[in-house]
C-alpha cells in the first residue's frame, strides 16, 4: 500500500486531507489487500486531487475498479452542493453513458447444442461493431434531435422495444434536463450513423448462463435462475459522446479564470452548476446519455430478433432486467445530516446502486433495492448485484462498475497474442468473434483485476449485495 494512506477498515482506505495541498474533504476508496496490489498513485493523487473541487460534499470516492483515468480516476464518485459546487466533464468522461443492459430469455445451455456458434456469427452479422462501425437505420437529423430528447423512447414507439423495457431502465432510458441544441454540429456528425451500433475498446455483446444464485429471493424478484440463459449489452454514446466531452473541456477549461477556480490539474477543468458553461455542458451530457440509452436498445432490440429467429421463442419472452448507466453527472437527493438535500452526483467508472425503498427504482424492485449489473473482462464472470442502504449512506448510493484495468490497451498487445487467447477461450467453451485478434489482446481477462475480486468487496463493504453469477458462453467484440 502506497505511503500516507490510513486503513479505516476491513476494506475501507483514507486519503487524509494534506496528501495533496487544497484538499477540502478526504479522499475514500475500497479495496481488498490482493487488490492493493495494483493500486497506481497516479490513481489515488486523482483522487485526493477531486477533493480540491469547490463544493465537494463529505468525500472523494472511488469504488475498487480504481485506475488512473482523465482528471477523476475511473471509478470516481463525487457530490458537489448546489450553491459552491461545480460540475466537471472529467468526472464523467468521455464515453458519457456507457452502460450495461441484462436481458434474460427462457432457454438452458442445452437448448444452444450445436447452435452457440450459428448464434454468435447471426449475432455478429446482425449487429455492427468496431471503430467506424455505421448502422443499418437511417437518422436523420431531425430524427437526431428526437433521440437526444427522448433516449430509449425514440426506439420503443418506432416497434423497437416495449414499454416494460423503458420502466426498467435507470431515468426510464431518458435523463430529464437534456437540451439537444447543445450537442455541436460535429457531434451530431459523428453520432447520426452510429445508432445501433456496438463501437469498440471494451463494449462488448455476450451470451451468458446463470451459473450460481446466491440469493435466491432478490433473483426470483429480478427473473432469474440457475441454468438460465442471458444476453449481456455494454456500449455507450459512440462517436457523439466523445465529441460532446471534447467540445465541452475545452469551453469549460477556457472559462476556469473568469470563475477564480484553480486546480492541481486543468483535467479537472469544471464550472459552477449555474453558470452558463455548466448548463449547457450538463444539457449536452444528458442528450449524449439518451443516446446512449437509445444505442443499447436498438442493439438489444436486434439480438431478440435472432434469438427468436434461431430458437423461435416470443419476442416478449426476453425480459430486460435493468439497465444501468456510467459515466453520467446527476442531480439526486441525498440524506445530509439527516435533511433531505440536491447535490450533484459525479460517477465516472461507477454504477448507481440505490437501495431498497429509494426513488427512482421501478415499483417491481423496490423491496430489493435496485439491480446492479458488474461485467466481467472477456472470458471471466459477470454479476448481478442489488444496491443496499449503506450504499446510500456511504457512497451516494454507488457501487462499482466493472473489473477495472491494470495493463493499458498497447501493453495488452505486447504481452497478450489475440489468437492464443480466441484458441485458449475456445478451449473452455467460449466462442469468441472480433474484427481482428489485436482487438482481443486489448481486452483479455489478464489485463484487468479479477472480477470476482472486485465483486466481493463491493459485497462485503456493503455496497452492493450478489445476487447472481453468471458465466460467459459467447462474446462478441468491437
Amino acid at each position: 500500500m502506497l505511503t500516507g494512506i490510513n486503513r479505516i477498515g476491513d476494506l475501507e482506505w483514507e486519503v487524509p486531507i494534506g496528501y495533496v495541498p487544497g484538499m477540502r474533504v478526504p479522499g475514500r476508496f475500497f479495496l481488498s489487500p490482493l487488490l492493493a496490489e495494483t493500486l497506481e498513485e497516479g490513481a489515488v493523487r486523482q483522487l485526493a486531487n477531486v477533493a480540491t473541487l469547490p463544493g465537494i460534499v463529505k468525500n472523494s470516492l472511488a469504488m475498487p475498479d480504481i485506475h488512473w483515468g482523465y482528471g477523476f480516476p475511473i471509478g470516481g464518485v463525487a457530490a458537489f452542493d448546489m450553491t459552491e459546487g461545480v460540475i466537471s466533464p472529467g468526472g464523467v468522461g468521455f464515453d458519457i453513458n456507457c452502460g450495461v443492459r441484462l436481458i434474460t430469455t427462457p432457454l438452458t445451455e442445452a437448448d444452444l447444442a450445436k447452435k452457440k456458434r450459428d448464434l454468435i456469427e447471426r449475432l455478429f452479422n446482425a449487429v455492427p461493431t468496431g471503430v467506424g462501425a455505421k448502422s443499418t437505420l437511417r437518422v436523420s437529423n431531425k430524427d437526431l434531435s428526437a433521440i437526444l430528447a427522448d433516449g430509449a423512447g425514440w426506439a420503443v414507439e418506432r416497434g423497437l422495444g416495449t414499454g416494460a423495457d423503458l420502466v426498467r431502465c435507470e431515468e426510464e432510458g431518458a435523463m430529464p434536463g437534456a437540451d439537444p441544441d447543445a450537442v455541436s454540429a460535429k457531434a451530431r456528425q459523428r453520432g447520426i450513423p452510429q445508432l445501433g451500433t456496438l463501437g469498440a475498446g471494451n463494449h462488448f455483446l455476450e451470451l451468458q448462463v446463470v451459473k450460481e444464485v446466491p440469493d435466491p429471493e432478490a433473483a426470483r424478484t429480478f427473473g432469474v435462475h440457475e441454468g438460465q440463459i442471458c444476453f449481456m449489452v455494454h456500449c455507450g454514446s459512440r462517436g457523439l459522446g466523445h465529441q460532446v466531452a471534447t467540445d465541452y473541456l475545452r469551453t469549460i477549461e477556457g472559462a476556469l479564470a473568469r470563475y477564480g477556480i484553480h486546480l492541481p490539474d486543468r483535467q479537472l477543468a469544471c464550472a459552477p452548476i449555474d453558470s452558463p458553461e455548466a448548463r449547457a455542458y450538463f444539457g449536452a451530457m444528458a442528450s449524449a446519455a439518451n443516446y446512449a440509452w437509445a444505442n443499447r436498445q436498438v442493439i438489444m432490440h436486434e439480438v431478440r430478433k435472432v434469438f427468436s429467429q434461431v430458437f423461435g421463442i416470443e419476442y416478449d419472452e426476453m425480459r430486460l432486467i435493468y439497465d444501468v448507466a456510467h459515466n453520467v453527472a446527476k442531480f439526486e437527493r441525498h440524506d445530509i445530516g439527516g435533511t433531505a438535500t440536491e447535490v450533484c452526483v459525479h460517477r465516472k467508472g461507477a454504477t448507481r446502486a440505490f437501495g431498497p425503498g429509494a426513488p427512482g427504482i421501478p415499483r417491481e424492485y423496490a423491496a430489493v433495492g435496485q439491480p446492479v449489473i458488474i461485467p466481467g473482462s472477456m472470458g471471466t464472470s459477470s454479476y448481478l448485484l442489488h444496491g443496499t442502504t449503506t450504499a446510500m449512506e456511504k457512497t451516494w448510493g454507488s457501487t462499482c462498475h466493472g473489473a477495472g484495468r491494470v495493463l493499458s490497451r498497447s501493453k495488452a498487445k505486447k504481452e497478450v497474442r489475440g489468437r492464443e487467447l480466441r484458441e485458449q477461450l475456445a478451449g473452455e467453451g467460449i466462442v469468441v468473434r472480433a474484427h481482428s485478434d489485436a482487438a482481443l489482446a486489448e481486452e483479455a481477462p489478464e489485463v484487468y483485476k479479477p472480477s470476482g475480486e472486485v465483486v466481493r468487496v463491493v459485497h462485503e463493504a456493503g455496497l452492493s449485495d450478489i445476487v447472481a453469477r453468471l458465466g460467459p458462453l459467447g462474446v462478441i467484440k468491437g
